[in-house]
């Protein structure tokens, strides 16, 4: 127990002097957006690499619990709905944006996206981009829900994910500061920002523990970014159909989100769901 406490709080600190001050000499010392994706991976790959070091030097638990292996056969269900799921989530936002009378349907900003080229393949190639940036996206997963959620508060299942989701929130807090993401009202646009990571970081913790491996979790961090977000602002900021404002945008992605976690939670996904036992390409890791 001692060895584990011991390895969040080192998780923590490293995590976030890394990646915070590394956020904040690429903006400000280097003069490079971090808008700019090449600017966003060593912060994107830090919580994966502190949790490699801490998993080997500080407490050396090895990685028997990493829930590195595919298991593409046994959770292709669970792969299946990180992929199409974001995917689902933007119709369904779209279709709720339109209910209430704030979006006239267009795709038309979609044919924008890719110059030449028609909506559906442009959100085609979306999910195949998904695909092949899933070990970016790896980077955060292996580190938050993978490690710091699987560690806190033992016994307390629920509330260890939303304390992950909340730490999490909090360590993308300096992007509303650094020019990545911009609220009219900072403090409303965070408050915001943090009930959508909580809502993440309940979906990703049942992928996590339904499938039994950290890259379903991976994927679906993928599609948020690419598919989800992407899409829903291209469609409700920048279409013909309408130009609502970003934190309404991100108040109503979240609404299709609510009976999601509500069935996670209130059907006890996290106790009925336990992790299978380590897989032998696990247990090789360990022994490294």
């Amino acid at each position: 127990m001692l060895s584990k406490r011991r390895g969040v709080l080192a998780f923590l600190l490293i995590t976030f002097a890394f990646t915070w001050s590394g956020m904040f000499f690429v903006r400000y010392a280097l003069d490079v957006s971090l808008a700019n994706p090449l600017a966003q991976l060593p912060w994107a790959l830090g919580p994966a690499l502190v949790a490699v070091v801490v998993r080997k030097w500080v407490t050396r638990e090895g990685f028997g619990d990493a829930a590195l292996a595919l298991r593409l056969r046994p959770a292709w269900r669970e792969y299946l709905v990180a992929w199409l799921g974001p995917l689902g989530l933007v119709v369904a936002t779209c279709l709720l944006t339109a209910a209430l009378g704030l979006w006239s349907p267009d795709l038309g900003a979609l044919d924008d996206f890719v110059p030449g080229l028609p909506w559906w393949v442009t959100v085609l190639l979306l999910l195949v981009l998904v695909v092949v940036l899933t070990p970016i996206y790896w980077g955060e997963e292996f580190g938050w829900t993978g490690y710091l959620r699987m560690r806190l508060l033992p016994g307390r299942p629920l509330l260890a994910t939303l304390v992950t989701g909340l730490i999490w929130a909090v360590w993308h807090y300096p992007l509303a500061f650094l020019g990545y993401a911009e609220f009219d009202n900072v403090a409303l646009g965070l408050l915001v920002w943090t009930v959508f990571f909580l809502q993440q970081e309940i979906l990703l913790t049942w992928l996590r523990l339904r499938s039994g491996t950290i890259w379903t979790t991976s994927l679906a961090h993928a599609g948020n970014n690419l598919i989800f977000a992407l899409l829903t602002a291209t469609l409700l900021t920048r279409g013909e159909g309408g130009d609502l404002d970003p934190l309404l945008v991100m108040l109503l992605t979240m609404v299709p989100m609510v009976p999601l976690c509500a069935w996670v939670l209130v059907t006890g996904r996290y106790r009925a769901e336990q992790p299978p036992a380590p897989a032998a390409a696990e247990l090789a890791w360990a022994g490294r």
